[in-house]
C-alpha cells in the first residue's frame, strides 16, 4: 500500500500550496457544523466533533473559525445538510468514492455525474465499487514521532490493527469504531498526530500507469473542487517510478 501514502503526500503538499485556503476552511468548518448538531458542541464528548476540529488544526485553520463553526450549530445551521457518497470508476478502471456533504442532492448529484463524464469515468450506483474498501481509522505522525520500532509498539499497545512506516511519516490504521480510543491512547504515548481522520481503505487495487494516474489526478482534483465534496478516495496502485514521474512534475 505504498503508494496510497506516498499520493496522500503528494495531494498533501499539493494542497498546502495549491488550494484555495477559503475553500479547504469552509468544508472544515462545515463538517465541524454538522458534527457538533449531530452531538454534543464539547468536542471533548463527541467524537465525530472531535476528529473534525483536529483536521481542521492541521489543516491550519483559525481558532475563531473553529469556534464560530461550533456556535453556528447551537443557532441551527448544519440542519439542511445530508450525507451522500458517490460511487464510481474512473481512468483504467480505478474505484472512486465520493463523500459529500449537500444541502442540494440534485445539484450535488448533477455536479459529481458531470464530473466523472468529463474526465472520462463513470457514477456508478451505491455499492458498486464499496466493496472494494474498509471503513478504517487512519492516523499520521511525522517521522520525527520516533522510529518504525518504537511506532510499531505504541500503536499495537493502543488497539491498532496495521502500522505504515516510510521515509515521510507512520500510518496507523484501526477498526473505524476504536479510532478515538486508539488516537487518545497514542497521544498519550507520542504526542499529538499530524491527522486522525476516518477513511476508506481499498482492500482491491488496480494498478495504473502515468498517463492514468495524470487522468486519475485532474479528475480527483475536479471533484475535490466542488463546494459539496468533502472527501475523495480511490483504489489506484502505482510503481515507484510512477510516483516518482508525478512527483517532480
Amino acid at each position: 500500500m505504498a503508494g496510497h501514502s506516498k499520493w496522500a503526500n503528494i495531494q498533501h503538499r499539493k494542497g498546502r500550496q495549491d488550494a484555495a485556503r477559503s475553500k479547504l476552511f469552509s468544508k472544515l468548518s462545515r463538517e465541524i457544523t454538522v458534527a457538533a448538531k449531530m452531538g454534543d458542541p464539547d468536542p471533548e464528548k463527541n467524537p465525530r466533533l472531535r476528529l473534525a476540529v483536529k483536521e481542521a488544526k492541521s489543516n491550519s485553520v483559525p481558532k475563531d473559525v473553529i469556534e464560530r463553526a461550533i456556535k453556528k450549530s447551537l443557532a441551527g445551521d448544519g440542519d439542511d445538510y445530508e450525507e451522500i457518497r458517490y460511487e464510481g470508476y474512473g481512468p483504467n478502471g480505478v474505484a472512486v468514492i465520493v463523500e459529500a456533504m449537500t444541502d442540494n442532492r440534485n445539484r450535488t448529484a448533477s455536479n459529481v455525474r458531470s464530473i466523472f463524464s468529463k474526465h472520462g469515468g463513470n457514477l456508478g450506483e451505491t455499492g458498486s465499487v464499496g466493496f472494494m474498501f474498509e471503513r478504517k481509522g487512519e492516523i499520521l505522525y511525522r517521522p520525527e514521532a520516533g522510529d518504525a520500532d518504537t511506532i510499531m509498539m505504541a500503536a499495537l499497545e493502543a488497539g491498532a490493527e496495521d502500522v505504515e512506516s516510510i521515509s515521510e511519516g507512520h500510518t496507523i490504521w484501526c477498526a473505524d469504531l476504536d479510532l478515538n480510543d486508539v488516537a487518545s491512547s497514542l497521544e498519550t504515548e507520542l504526542g499529538e498526530s499530524e491527522a486522525t481522520k476516518l477513511i476508506w481503505k481499498p482492500t482491491t487495487t488496480t494498478e495504473l500507469d502515468l498517463d492514468s494516474m495524470q487522468k486519475l489526478m485532474k479528475l480527483v482534483d475536479s471533484l475535490e473542487d466542488d463546494d459539496d465534496v468533502q472527501r475523495v478516495t480511490t483504489n489506484f496502485e502505482a510503481s515507484d517510478e510512477v510516483m516518482l514521474a508525478l512527483q517532480e512534475m
